[in-house]
């Protein structure tokens, strides 16, 4: 009777309970899914060249209101200088003018002019 207990005793294990298989992916879907990280790529790539381009276009814009701005101060400094110069040359024979007729100032002729050398 004990082998009939350890018989008994023994028990097999069941055996373990199949999965189904997961359907295997056809190639189709497989390179449809492929076409679709291709496509995103190039949806970034144009992305990333457009601003690329921006910024460029950008920096062009940049150096050509640089150059705008350096001309816009040489010519306010020529027009100060220009005007500056204009002045003296005006104010010159109305100085002149004003100290013949208020004083009774006239130039100096030159050729009556002499010079002393102080130096011997």
């Amino acid at each position: 009777m004990a082998s009939w207990f350890a018989e008994a005793a023994v028990v097999e294990p069941a055996a373990p309970a199949r999965r189904a298989k997961p359907k295997a992916r056809t190639r189709a879907k497989q390179r449809a899914r492929s076409r679709g990280g291709i496509v995103w790529i190039a949806v970034c790539g144009v992305l990333l060249g457009g601003v690329v381009f921006v910024n460029v276009a950008v920096l062009r814009l940049n150096l050509q209101l640089d150059n705008a701005n350096q001309q816009r101060a040489k010519l306010r400094a020529d027009n100060a200088a220009l005007q500056s110069q204009l002045s003296s040359e005006l104010a010159s024979p109305r100085i002149q003018s004003l100290a013949r007729h208020q004083d009774g100032l006239v130039a100096a002729d030159p050729s009556t002019i002499g010079y002393i050398d102080l130096g011997h």
